[in-house]
């Protein structure tokens, strides 16, 4: 760890080459601090590409040690570019960042600074020339407030019938907590991992006693409301005619051991965008308890079409039947290599990187094609460079020891090349299974807050939550205001009439609660 050298004035030498000294010697630092921070952000480029949303702990942890480092750098790197170039100074050490213009969606608050109305040299009438303007980002904190509804009783004159406006619909049941609130713990526990019983202390510091059983009962509730919303997602991603899907692990605490065990929080993802599907995108979780092939089954019943995983043996019985198509991952076949090439520097894994980044950059000039037109360009320009690759990988095969690694990963690729090579015949595949990746990703920054009280239930819940969530997402509506939009309606809302709360129906009607661009 650096100390900074930050001197008061008095502590400054008076003569001129001693401060010129003081000077080069800081700039040194500076520039010493800069390649160190540059070389953590290379390490944290390189620890983020491995990560994929199913690294170990202790991968995480090392990224979030790099993190701490890099702010620690950076904030000392300002300190001493403020003593090496004061104010007064028209050096300046490193060249500085374009700072990005405020986001004019804000509201803006303008104070105007006056001045007096006569001359301060020659007591003169002063005229307006113009302005300057400059703007600061500040942040009004959240508040509690009390909602009272007041629902006056009127007595008829003429019968004595009592007339009242009927109450309104909560969110829970004879609950004190609205939508808003509801919305914004269900946001914070899932979309930005705080544990309840942080949100309880966060709320006790604002003078707000909520116990964190009191939230978790809340939590209960409000995914049993939204189950059938949940159910009407469920019945969109399943009608896809491809869908990706993977797994990863969670952590949840088995009741009476006092220890957790190791569940699986699978990702079901419907997305057409790449091929300009007219279907809105969707991400569907399911819980289980382990990793048995019996539970994608399960999930998996009511699917039928092209299923874009990794090699996990659970799916080779739904491929088995015919029932669902498999396409393969190239993203996985990539990764062994650039693995491989990242520890030995292999020439044979840096030509199997070159090779398929060649493949991947046919992807970039046909994404948002039509299916046709993409299923057209691929077989013309990826076929011929996947018939070079099959066979330079099978003639590097018979040259390799079959323990080493690299012939584990050519093995890897050419056990499952039908499979790989079922987007070059299907212009709605995508190349890899990046799409379910993604959607884990929530998960995996998480994961040390997901030990679930109840056990198994707790799963279901953050399941039924990540669906909606990052439903949310995927249409570009801010998480937050879509829950609070929902649980403002759904009490009453017909349950026939459920799919106008879905994500994508909503975006519609509700401009004003998308993301900003």
């Amino acid at each position: 760890m650096y100390t900074d050298d930050v001197r008061a004035p008095s502590d400054l030498p008076n003569d001129i080459d001693s401060l010129k000294r003081l000077i080069l010697e800081q700039r040194a630092a500076l520039l010493s601090r800069q390649l160190e921070i540059d070389k953590l952000k290379l390490q944290l480029a390189r620890l983020r590409r491995m990560h994929f949303g199913r690294s170990s702990e202790q991968l995480d942890q090392h990224i979030a040690q790099l993190e701490l480092s890099l702010e620690e750098l950076e904030a000392s790197e300002a300190v001493l570019a403020a003593v090496a170039a004061p104010k007064s100074s028209s050096a300046v050490p490193k060249q500085q960042p374009i700072r990005r213009p405020l986001p004019e969606h804000l509201a803006r608050e303008e104070i105007t600074h006056t001045v007096s109305c006569t001359c301060p040299a020659c007591g003169g009438e002063l005229r307006r020339l113009g302005e300057d303007v400059s703007e600061i980002l500040e942040q009004v904190p959240a508040r509690f407030k009390v909602i009272r509804h007041v629902r006056p009783k009127m007595s008829c004159v003429r019968c004595q019938t009592i007339v009242q406006a009927p109450a309104p619909a909560r969110p829970i049941e004879r609950g004190v907590a609205g939508p808003g609130l509801l919305a914004h713990v269900l946001v914070s526990k899932y979309c930005d991992h705080l544990p309840l019983y942080r949100q309880a202390q966060i709320y006790a510091r604002e003078g707000v006693d909520l116990d964190r059983s009191t939230l978790a009962d809340w939590v209960g509730a409000i995914s049993a409301l939204l189950s059938p919303l949940l159910e009407a997602l469920a019945g969109h991603v399943m009608s896809a005619a491809t869908l990706h899907a993977d797994d990863t692990p969670v952590p949840v605490l088995a009741p009476g051991t006092g220890k957790t065990k190791t569940g699986r929080l699978w990702s079901y993802v419907r997305d057409e965008r790449p091929w300009g599907g007219k279907g809105p995108p969707g991400v569907l979780f399911r819980y289980s308890p382990d990793r048995k092939g019996e539970h994608p089954r399960a999930h998996l019943r009511r699917f039928s079409g092209v299923l874009q995983a990794d090699g996990y043996a659970g799916f080779d019985q739904l491929y088995q039947p015919g029932r669902l198509i498999e396409a393969a991952c190239w993203a996985h076949v990539r990764r062994k290599f650039f693995d491989i090439h990242a520890t030995t520097a292999s020439p044979i894994a840096a030509e199997a990187l070159e090779r398929i980044g060649a493949l991947y950059a046919i992807e970039t000039d046909i994404r948002g094609q039509a299916p046709e037109q993409r299923c057209a360009l691929r077989q013309a320009r990826a076929g011929p460079l996947l018939d070079e690759l099959h066979a330079w990988l099978s003639a590097n095969l018979t040259k390799l020891s079959k323990k080493s690694e690299l012939a584990v990963a050519i093995r890897y690729a050419l056990s499952r090349w039908p499979a790989l090579l079922r987007y070059r015949d299907d212009g709605r595949v995508e190349i890899d299974n990046n799409a379910a990746e993604r959607a884990l990703r929530t998960v995996a920054l998480g994961r040390k807050n997901y030990l679930f009280a109840g056990a198994d239930s707790g799963g279901e819940r953050a399941a039924a939550i990540y669906s909606l969530i990052g439903t949310a997402k995927l249409n570009a509506l801010d998480p937050q205001a879509y829950l609070r939009f929902v649980l403002e309606r759904i009490a009453e809302h017909p349950i026939n009439r459920i799919d106008e709360l879905l994500p994508w129906n909503v975006a519609e009607s509700e401009p004003a609660i998308r993301l900003a661009a």
